[in-house]
């Protein structure tokens, strides 16, 4: 019922936003009210109480265009793969200057594994946008669970260690190799997507970086794995498993879901929240308008939160925080066919591995993502990095200006020491651009469904989402 008693009050409390909305400008600067006394700290008091009450949905990459060589390049947005649980997200990249087009072409190919822990992959704009500059980006996007019908079927923990090994054989075949960059939660299924594709003799991705993630949640760890290794499965099985209500195409399915995920990420800090808060009321009475938009900015990311389908969830915290399988050499993975694996990380060769850690990482503690290495022990030791980055937490290692200017550039350039030309798996020439976007490739369509009803603001959503983006005319090349 806790859903449902969710869904009434964030019913309920909408129209309250919407007027505390209007109400702030109607006191805002030349509004009618604007020359009230008091005026500017009512449109600041109506202002706040309208971000703390509205609905935040899935915000926009919004990466519109980034500079390579000096030159403004411009980015379109296509969907490389839709399946049931996720988009690969590619962000191509157009120009009509013919030394830029030559230096796009020779780039590297990069898949960024999103986090699957609350937020959207838009969480990574700053890495993604940074990373556009000397990279082809594709990335994870995840779908919100409850915008998934039951006819998709479940969703585990081994679907997304399969969906891993299909974008980066997708991209292989597409340009003969690639690189995977995982961050945060990511790490651990893609070092097993890695070693099974190894261990079946499959060609690997040609360096694997992995940043803030829980390799082995057992050293240094954090709050946040004190909670997951605390509780018994059986308590997060009961305490935050809720079916998604009527009214979502998800209806029925099994989830944890973003509201109490989101409660749970401001439980941490929450006097850095407040104060946060008010420091915006603050800002908005001075008319500091570039701190407000960057608080706005922040919380219309933070804020924004998905569904997590309670299977994928629940497999998660035993594998990973109270089994420690991966580590423990324990950690057996089905096949899409139904063939059960052992992930064997030793049985990786050949593929470059770094491994980054931020000095203040309150999520992922220190230790635990170098730990890959010493799993990794088929990696030549010339083909290993590791980078502790000073002063940095969680979020400081992929956004941000340490994420600029300490962890990028290391990554970039070990990266290009790793890379390899591209082509294409049945060709003998480099790979030539793409003039166009090819159109969406699709998993099987499932048997047909009911309709539902889903409300005005997510049918919106979804239409939005489904429209494949399209080649704007008059563009000449793009990489």
């Amino acid at each position: 019922m806790l859903y449902q008693l969710y869904e009434a009050q964030r019913s309920l409390m909408e129209p309250f936003s919407d007027f505390a909305q209007a109400a702030s400008k109607l006191y805002g600067p030349g509004a009618v009210w604007g020359q009230l006394p008091m005026a500017q700290r009512m449109a600041a008091g109506y202002d706040l109480l309208y971000r703390l009450g509205k609905d935040y949905e899935k915000p926009e990459f919004n990466i519109k265009s980034v500079k390579v060589d000096g030159a403004d390049v411009v980015i379109q947005e296509a969907i490389a793969l839709d399946k049931p649980f996720c988009e690969l997200r590619r962000f191509k990249r157009f120009t009509d200057e013919p030394h830029i087009l030559k230096t796009l072409k020779s780039q590297p190919v990069v898949l960024v594994v999103a986090p699957l822990s609350g937020h959207y992959a838009t969480l990574l704009r700053d890495t993604v946008r940074t990373m556009l500059q000397d990279h082809k980006v594709y990335i994870t996007d995840w779908k919100n669970a409850r915008l998934v019908p039951m006819s998709e079927g479940e969703f585990h923990l081994d679907d997304y260690i399969n969906y891993v090994q299909e974008f980066i054989r997708l991209l292989q075949a597409e340009y003969g190799n690639c690189h995977v960059v995982s961050v945060c939660q990511p790490t651990v299924p893609v070092l097993a997507a890695v070693s099974l594709m190894a261990s079946r003799g499959e060609p690997l991705p040609l360096t694997m970086t992995m940043m803030g993630g829980p390799i082995d949640a057992r050293k240094s760890p954090t709050a946040v794995n004190n909670l997951a290794m605390n509780k018994s499965f059986e308590w997060f099985e009961n305490n935050v498993i809720y079916r998604v209500p009527q009214g979502f195409p998800g209806e029925g399915r099994r989830v944890y879901p973003g509201f109490l995920q989101h409660t749970g990420f401001v439980a941490m800090n929450p006097d850095r929240h407040a104060s946060s808060h008010y420091d915006y009321f603050k800002d908005l009475i001075k008319g500091d308008d570039a701190s407000a938009e960057a608080h706005r900015k922040f919380y219309d990311e933070y804020n924004a939160v998905l569904d997590m389908d309670a299977d994928y969830y629940l497999e998660t915290i035993r594998t990973v925080f109270q089994e420690f399988d991966l580590v423990n050499g324990t950690w057996d993975v089905k096949s899409p066919d139904g063939k059960v694996e052992r992930v064997r990380p030793q049985d990786i060769r050949g593929t470059a591995l770094l491994t980054v850690e931020g000095e203040l990482d309150d999520i992922s503690g220190s230790g635990q993502t170098e730990a890959a290495h010493s799993l990794c022990t088929g990696i030549d030791d010339a083909k290993r990095e590791h980078y502790e980055v000073k002063g940095a937490g969680h979020y400081g290692i992929f956004s941000g200006r340490r994420w600029r200017e300490l962890v990028y550039p290391k990554m970039q350039k070990f990266i290009e020491a790793n890379d390899q030309p591209q082509r294409r798996a049945s060709a003998r020439d480099a790979l030539a651009a793409e003039d166009t976007v090819k159109p969406v490739r699709r998993s099987p369509a499932p048997a047909a469904v009911a309709a539902k009803k889903i409300p005005a603001k997510t049918a919106t959503a979804v239409a939005a989402k489904k429209t494949a983006p399209r080649k704007k005319p008059g563009t000449s090349a793009a990489r």
